[in-house]
């Protein structure tokens, strides 16, 4: 049974950082895409960043510049850094797995529970 479990998420200053973690379970990690939306608890929101299995990566334009996704596959982990943070950017985050995650491409299979993450000024 996938699982999906992230960390990180907290409470910064605008312009401060955080890194966000996603350690997957029950899946096949290095097949498949991950990817961290942000959005509310019923609606999983925005696809903000994602990477292919193949290393391919997405970023949704408010984050270019600002975010980084990695992924560890010898962990199967998933990663966001995100640097200098905008009030804009509160949310919770979500972390998804799925053979292709793109903006054009259906919901993904797997989700993990969100952290919260609230950038103050």
């Amino acid at each position: 049974q996938a699982r999906l479990v992230e960390s990180g998420g907290g409470l910064v200053q605008a312009g401060e950082s955080l890194r966000l973690s996603c350690v997957a379970s029950g899946i096949s990690f290095s097949a498949n895409a991950m990817g961290w939306y942000r959005g509310n608890p019923g609606n999983k929101g925005e696809l903000i960043a994602a990477v292919s299995s193949g290393g391919s990566i997405y970023y949704e334009d408010s984050v270019k510049g600002r975010f980084t996704i990695s992924r560890d596959n010898a962990k199967n982990t998933v990663y966001l850094q995100m640097n200098s943070l905008k009030p804009e950017d509160t949310d919770v985050y979500y972390c998804a797995a799925s053979p292709k995650i793109h903006p054009d491409m259906p919901s993904p299979a797997h989700w993990g529970q969100g952290t919260q993450v609230t950038v103050t000024q």
